[in-house]
């Protein structure tokens, strides 16, 4: 099973009972948590601070936040949300006490070097790999609210209410800011694509 499917499988209560046991100094249960969620926390930390060292720092930090407040998670609330909130709050924390790496973006670690699930390439195929690192390359050049809202929707998978909470936005704008983005992705990949926008 992958961990997308174990995250979705893992309800409320299973999340619950894992904070519990946490709580109780159970490294198991805390472990199944970094498991079931770390790929999605690094993926938004670095969609905001760009850089992968600081994206590991960052969900780091988040893990041990998290270890701190596992009692002040309230069921019947989205756990996914709550954490994305967590490590959204430490990124954004971490690049505004780190403002002079702004200027190292340029040479930062390009996204198509995330781990993030993708589709085996064949043998020779250079052409697909060509196209992820075209792609991740416009991802890049979006404003930084479409870019959050694409990363979260399709790297992280989050719904739109989940990143509605996560980004203290409305779902209303949370599906504006996808649109556009998904918009100003196919106005950008159309002429590397050579099709009509």
């Amino acid at each position: 099973m992958s961990d997308v499917s174990a995250v979705r499988e893992a309800g409320a209560a299973d999340i619950a009972s894992l904070l519990e046991r946490t709580q109780a100094g159970d490294g198991e249960a805390f472990k199944t948590i970094i498991r079931l969620h770390q790929q999605k926390v690094f993926v938004l930390a670095y969609s905001i601070v760009r850089d992968r060292e600081d994206a590991l720092d960052v969900a780091q930090e988040t893990f041990l936040r998290l270890y701190q407040k596992a009692g002040r998670y309230r069921p019947g609330h989205s756990f996914q949300a709550w954490l994305m909130q967590m490590a959204k709050n430490i990124s954004i924390d971490h690049y505004r006490k780190h403002l002079k790496k702004r200027r190292e973006w340029e040479t930062a670690t390009p996204l198509e070097e995330i781990p993030v699930p993708a589709a085996p390439a064949r043998e020779g195929d250079s052409a697909s790999s060509d196209l992820r690192a075209a792609f991740s390359r416009c991802v890049e050049t979006l404003a930084e609210r479409q870019r959050m809202v694409f990363v979260m929707r399709h790297y992280s998978e989050l719904q739109f209410h989940e990143i509605s909470e996560t980004m203290r936005i409305s779902v209303g704008t949370a599906k504006s800011l996808h649109f556009k983005a998904v918009q100003n992705l196919r106005k950008r990949l159309a002429p590397i694509l050579g099709v009509e926008p």
